[in-house]
């Protein structure tokens, strides 16, 4: 990690809904909560939450040089909604196989 760059991951205890439109994309009871400096926290979903069924692949990718590259899901009206890093750097191998979006719902 760069100095002063810190990334913490951790099990939440919370429940993660997500809603686009009408349709529940994702619910979670054991999200991870992923803090990282000049971020806002991230609540990264087990795969088996999410309705892939719902989301499309993208053709994009983004490199970030703490996490590693990120593939990227959309619906029909929401480009690149989801994100994952099925690749992660070692640091932050807890987040392979969950996904993360950019609005959820935590109670």
């Amino acid at each position: 990690m760069a100095e002063g760059h810190t990334i913490t991951i951790e099990q939440a205890d919370q429940h993660v809904r997500v809603v686009h439109g009408d349709q529940v994309l994702a619910e979670s009871t054991r999200p991870l909560v992923l803090r990282e400096t000049g971020c806002p926290a991230r609540y990264y979903l087990p795969a088996e939450d999410v309705r892939l069924d719902l989301l499309t692949p993208s053709d994009t990718h983004t490199y970030c040089p703490f996490k590693g590259t990120a593939s990227y899901w959309s619906l029909p009206d929401a480009p690149d909604l989801v994100w994952s890093y099925p690749e992660p750097k070692p640091a932050v191998a807890e987040i392979k196989d969950h996904l993360c979006f950019y609005e959820v719902d935590v109670s």
